[in-house]
């Protein structure tokens, strides 16, 4: 695992509970700092039993502050915010010798250029299966799901992809195809940007629990974004589910919204674990989108007055 991000973390635990060997690449100095035990407090969706899903346990993970380059991995993830793939690529780019780099990150700019200086036959792209944050006690709060997903660049199947699938598959965790990968990655970067226009306005994504204005402005600023996102190129008829919510009247989407983060743990805890209002990505995704909109000459007038409030 690229890193101890959340994603990492917690696919890196569900992996090392189907018996996978799995280590967590960190800067210098970092291991020493996060200590030998990580507590984890996921709700896990692939157990059946609603009784069953919160799991609160102490596990220790494996950690190294070197990648040589020459070494026997035979994967390597990466869910990193989309602002730190380039410096991550570039780093990989003398290190990943035979592994499959397996890409678990929300993107903005166009996937092959990201990975440009690997060999692109070895990316396997795919939907992070997880989410959540580190509290002050540095416990681990997030969420996994039962599914990830998995799709293509301009490419079909090969081994490596279907070594991936095994490997979640091992794990608990089903497999789900995005025929349009690319398209989904903008469309959700987008979605992103129109919560964190709102999160920003009023401090953070746990202020927007239960809010149901906030969610409503929200959701007009996602509809404004979606043709952006077709100005890129993506067909958005082939994200008809994707899309829904800023399809539908914006009052019964955000009203729906603000019972499901008030009352549903799945989606609370998706709100709740992001509560610092000096977040580094949600300024970072808030900022490209915004800077594409106008590049592109596409009018985004409620994206761009959220602005004015932080």
């Amino acid at each position: 695992m690229f890193g101890r991000g959340v994603i990492a973390s917690v696919t890196g635990w569900a992996l090392v509970g189907a018996g996978h060997d799995v280590e967590f690449y960190v800067r210098p100095g970092r291991a020493e700092l996060y200590g030998d035990e990580m507590t984890v407090d996921i709700q896990d969706s692939r157990r059946r039993r609603r009784r069953d899903q919160h799991v609160r346990e102490t596990w220790s993970p494996r950690y190294r502050e070197d990648l040589p380059e020459e070494h026997d991995f035979d994967l390597i993830v990466v869910s990193l915010p989309h602002h730190r793939l380039p410096a991550a690529v570039d780093f990989l780019s003398t290190r990943l010798g035979e592994a499959t780099l397996v890409m678990l990150s929300n993107m903005w700019d166009e996937p092959l250029d990201i990975i440009a200086p690997l060999p692109r036959e070895q990316v396997v792209w795919g939907i992070p299966p997880a989410g959540g944050g580190f509290d002050a006690t540095g416990r681990l709060r997030a969420t996994l799901l039962s599914t990830v997903v998995l799709g293509r660049v301009g490419a079909s199947q090969t081994d490596r992809e279907l070594a991936v699938r095994e490997a979640f598959s091992q794990a608990g965790i089903r497999v789900r195809e995005q025929p349009d990968i690319r398209g989904w990655y903008f469309l959700h970067t987008a979605t992103d940007a129109s919560l964190y226009s709102q999160a920003l306005r009023h401090g953070s994504m746990a202020d927007l629990i239960g809010n149901t204005a906030a969610l409503r402005e929200a959701m007009l600023v996602g509809r404004e974004l979606l043709p952006v996102v077709a100005a890129r190129g993506v067909d958005l008829r082939r994200h008809l589910s994707s899309t829904l919510a800023f399809r539908l009247p914006s009052w019964l989407v955000a009203g729906a919204f603000a019972l499901a983060n008030s009352k549903v743990p799945f989606v609370r805890r998706a709100f709740e674990t992001h509560d610092d209002p000096a977040a580094e990505e949600p300024r970072a995704v808030y900022r490209d989108v915004l800077s594409e909109a106008q590049r592109l000459g596409v009018p985004t007038p409620r994206l761009a007055a959220a602005a004015a409030d932080f």
